[in-house]
């Protein structure tokens, strides 16, 4: 991956994961897309700011919800701090995309704290035969 992402040859500075919330985290035990993107952004030379962004508010599971309702699940539910992304190319990274409510959630709370350009990487894509074709 670390491969993959440098023949992208995006201007990337800065990585960060989707945070998990709290109730997940503590049932976890850990954030999975955190192991995938510490390496990373090691591989890289890019900075790994895992606390760049927050959930400020828990979600319900997106398994099972319509496009539209993932939509409004993820809907304020990121707080980005401003110090570490403020002008910087930030490389966002998820586990699975679906829809991409949850990675343009994220996105939208990174620039609203100014970055200058988010980048998304997701490890897996749902695919429609999974029961997805309607998302």
């Amino acid at each position: 991956m670390a491969d993959f992402c440098r023949h992208l040859d995006w201007p990337v500075e800065v990585v960060v994961p989707v945070p998990l919330g709290k109730r997940r985290l503590q049932e976890r035990g850990y954030n999975q897309v955190s192991l995938i993107a510490m390496p990373l952004a090691a591989l890289n030379r890019w900075r790994y700011v895992p606390r760049a962004l927050s959930r400020v508010r828990e979600t319900k599971s997106q398994v099972g919800l319509s496009a539209v309702e993932r939509q409004e699940n993820m809907q304020g539910a990121f707080r980005a701090d401003p110090r570490p992304v403020r002008g910087r190319a930030i490389l966002l990274m998820d586990d699975v995309a679906t829809t991409g409510a949850t990675i343009s959630a994220c996105a939208e709370a990174l620039l609203s704290a100014g970055a200058k350009a988010v980048f998304a990487l997701t490890l897996a894509r749902a695919l429609p035969r999974h029961g997805l074709q309607n998302v």
